[in-house]
């Protein structure tokens, strides 16, 4: 238990890589999303964009080492790709992923860098699932995208014990939603859910933390896209805002942020809830590393790093859960 009820902040001197991302990030990422961000067609251009750029080969998302497989394939209707780092996985275990990107962009494709590493370090299959998003869809088409794939999971014969839930930054959000949808329904639980900078506080109120700090996100602008999402919704209902939920009954959470992130309050707020909760909880703050920095896995070492952080979670999971099944 202790391995996985624990506040962790590891310490490292910075790489350079790091701060040289942080920079590029700084000059470029973040003021274009000052600039995109502001309009509901603006979201469309930044959708086709990114999509343009994951058929063309090469482009993205980096690189994969030999051995690694790609198998595209449908769940509950929504397409998806089993990814597979390696060989000799136990197939009968799975990762759900579920990618970030504001809900308005990203794919499977463009977070390979993530679950094809998510995969070998777990030694099982990754199904990286591409849901609906807006704007032309809503939080409750990416929510029901993500209940109909872990159902049609449990029907192909996956025992929950063996399915991890994960997911980052919206993807983080619909990680949680989802695994309170699935209590409250009475469905069976997976093992564990893992969440990369979780985006969890989609209410009005203004995000004050890191509002400076943040080398990537802008708040303003953040603040605005929840309001897209939530138009017409109570902000505060936990399916909207995870971090006003009751975990009651939840699994083992993983939650992982970088130290300047405009999301590290609301994510440790999740932890603090969940606790509350009794669930166990490993929350990781890694030192002045940007929003879901595993994605920069290819080029930033403390990125690649945080992957055998959680392999030792998930292994501390299997423990706890074979040591209740002996007892």
């Amino acid at each position: 238990m202790d391995d996985i009820n624990v506040d962790v902040r590891p310490t490292y001197p910075v790489s350079w890589q790091a701060a040289a991302c942080n920079g590029l990030l700084r000059g470029t990422m973040k003021p274009i999303s000052s600039v995109l961000l502001r309009h509901s067609m603006s979201l469309v251009v930044a959708q086709r964009l990114i999509a343009f750029g994951g058929r063309v080969p090469g482009l993205l998302p980096g690189m994969m080492p030999t051995g690694t497989t790609i198998t595209p394939d449908d769940l509950g209707g929504c397409p998806g790709e089993w990814v597979r780092g390696g060989e000799e996985l136990d197939e009968g275990k799975v990762v759900l992923y579920l990618h970030g990107g504001g809900y308005f962009i990203g794919s499977p494709v463009t977070h390979r860098p993530i679950t094809w590493r998510l995969s070998m370090v777990t030694r099982r299959p990754v199904l990286a699932l591409d849901y609906r998003q807006g704007p032309v869809n809503t939080l409750a088409d990416s929510l029901a995208d993500s209940l109909a794939a872990y159902r049609a999971l449990l029907e192909r014969g996956h025992e929950p014990e063996g399915i991890i839930l994960a997911g980052d930054s919206a993807g983080g959000h619909l990680t949680l939603a989802t695994l309170l949808s699935l209590r409250d329904a009475g469905l069976p639980l997976p093992a564990a859910g893992i969440c990369l900078s979780p985006w969890t506080d989609l209410s009005d109120v203004p995000r004050s933390a890191n509002r400076w700090a943040d080398p990537m996100l802008p708040a303003s602008r953040v603040d605005w896209l929840a309001r897209q999402w939530t138009a017409g919704l109570d902000s505060t209902d936990p399916l909207v805002s995870p971090v006003y939920g009751d975990y009651i009954g939840i699994p083992p959470l993983m939650i992982v942020t970088g130290s300047t992130e405009v999301l590290r309050a609301e994510a440790y707020r999740v932890a603090e809830q969940a606790r509350k909760a009794d669930v166990p909880v490993r929350y990781e703050e890694w030192n002045r590393m940007p929003h879901v920095f595993a994605l920069l896995a290819d080029i930033v070492p403390e990125a690649r790093l945080v992957f055998g952080h959680i392999r030792g979670f998930v292994e501390a999971v299997e423990t706890m859960e074979s040591d209740a099944a002996a007892a």
